[in-house]
């Protein structure tokens, strides 16, 4: 992919550090649901002022899902609205606020005996939901969760996540596109029996992908998370985290099944379609929670 295509995402999420401050402050004095009422307005500004990412879901709700113009204007709102969400419910509950939410855990016994041995785990999820906010979930095992995320976008919120992440919820594993430096990271902390958590689909500037149908349409996913998975002998877990009401979320687990054929060269292919059946599930069962604010079809 040459640098440039529609489909790169610059590393950056929208709203930034101006955004996390504002619910920070808003959190720390008003409350949570101060935060909720700000976040009716804001998201009117966003919609227009931000016309790249709107066309992007616009596009997402008319050409994907089928929705038609009135439809799709609702649609626009409640998608920009609950990424909105997601951000206050995950700076609240990384910033000490964990018990005022509910959370339901869809857990297979397989999944309860991986994360609760000795070995590490790679959990691969999706800018769908809020992954992040059952992050101190993990810590009941006693293992440390490290969180990649993309340098840029890292830098951007790195001095409020130091700051409010006082429950020591995870690590941040930062990507850089001139170094190699965190899958040396990566590796290290599943050798010492650690969580890796990856975003399976984003893509970056310049990353190779493998484009393969989804929800009806080609699309490229980004090919480094799961040449990771394929790579390493540890375990691997698709994870979602569905909000389903008011404060109140679903985390769903569904570990992969490996064998010979996804652990050698290539693996990375049947590692990608499993995944991608159970995003195309989550999605399907509440679409204004998938957050790509950038072109991903082809």
């Amino acid at each position: 992919m040459k640098k440039g295509h529609p489909n790169d995402w610059s590393g950056k999420s929208r709203g930034g550090s101006a955004g996390y401050l504002v619910f920070v402050f808003l959190l720390k004095r008003l409350g949570l649901s101060a935060a909720y009422l700000l976040l009716a307005f804001v998201v009117l500004y966003f919609i227009p002022f931000a016309p790249s990412s709107t066309k992007s879901v616009w596009f997402y709700s008319r050409r994907i899902l089928g929705n038609s113009v009135i439809s799709s204007l609702i649609f626009l709102y409640r998608n920009y609205y609950n990424l909105g969400v997601a951000l206050i419910d995950k700076t609240a509950a990384s910033s000490g606020l964990y018990d005022k939410f509910t959370f339901i855990f869809d857990e297979p016994t397989d999944v309860k005996e991986i994360l609760s041995g000795s070995s590490g785990a790679i959990i691969i999820g999706a800018h769908f939901g809020n992954w992040e906010v059952g992050a101190p979930y993990f810590g009941k095992y006693g293992k440390r969760m490290n969180v990649v995320m993309m340098d840029a976008e890292y830098r951007n919120i790195k001095n409020i996540l130091e700051k409010e992440n006082k429950i020591g919820a995870f690590s941040v594993i930062p990507v850089s596109e001139e170094s190699l430096d965190h899958v040396f990271i990566i590796r290290d902390a599943i050798a010492r029996g650690e969580y890796v958590a990856l975003q399976g689909d984003r893509l970056t500037i310049n990353g190779k992908n493998i484009k393969i149908p989804f929800l009806g349409r080609v699309a490229p996913f980004p090919q480094g998370p799961f040449v990771l998975a394929s790579r390493t002998e540890a375990p691997v877990i698709f994870y979602f985290a569905i909000r389903e009401g008011f404060r109140r979320y679903r985390f769903v687990f569904k570990l992969f099944n490996a064998d010979n054929t996804s652990r050698r060269k290539g693996g990375e292919l049947k590692i990608l379609e499993s995944y991608k059946m159970e995003l195309e599930r989550v999605v399907k069962s509440a679409p204004e929670q998938w957050y790509n604010f950038y072109k991903f079809w082809l």
